[in-house]
């Protein structure tokens, strides 16, 4: 019997999740819970073989602490919208399998079962697009320029939160444009979250 965890934000799609993996005579869901804080703490209580964890699950980044926390429990990344970047960024870490909330039950089922044996589970879509998907050209500085842009901040205003010049965040902006193809900082941004690395 595999013992499942899901951690999923959304009531409606977690009484999904689990209603969809109880019905498979070898997997049984052990725990749901709706947010990050509960998640490495359901998993020392209950020892699941595995975590289907929601993407945009609230909270703190836990994945690397589950992993670490409750090593022998596999993790399947859930998205609604996955994008390639994002695949690749969670596959370099503990995670191993990702898949669209869109996949058919018996997918899902069977991409438990290859996690629960320590085998990677990815939809072939996403793994042919992770491997297309252009590295993060971007520096870890030019990362955190582009994060507070994205919020709408002014050169001025992103200046001020990194202690920086304005002409050196003008410098970084114009670097990121160029790096990534960009026509201004709005399509950066784009481009940059599309690709997983914001």
């Amino acid at each position: 019997m595999i013992r499942i965890l899901i951690a999923e934000h959304l009531p409606l799609v977690r009484r999904g999740l689990l209603a969809t993996l109880e019905t498979e005579p070898d997997l049984r869901v052990v725990a749901a819970v709706g947010h990050a804080d509960e998640l490495v703490r359901a998993a020392r209580a209950d020892e699941p073989d595995v975590a289907v964890v929601d993407l945009d699950l609230p909270g703190p980044p836990v994945i690397d602490l589950l992993a670490e926390r409750v090593p022998r429990c596999g993790v399947l990344i859930l998205s609604a919208n996955p994008h390639p970047g994002q695949v690749r960024e969670m596959l370099a870490g503990p995670a191993l399998g990702f898949m669209s909330l869109c996949v058919p039950p018996e997918r899902l089922a069977e991409g438990v079962r290859q996690v629960a044996a320590g085998h990677r589970a990815i939809e072939a879509e996403l793994a042919v697009a992770a491997l297309q998907c252009a590295t993060n050209p971007l520096t870890r500085r030019e990362l955190d320029v582009l994060r507070i842009a994205a919020g709408g901040a002014r050169s001025t205003e992103i200046a001020d939160e990194l202690f920086l010049s304005v002409g050196t965040v003008r410098n970084h902006l114009s670097r990121i444009m160029c790096k990534t193809g960009a026509r201004n900082r709005l399509d950066a941004v784009r481009i940059a979250s599309d690709s997983g690395w914001l």
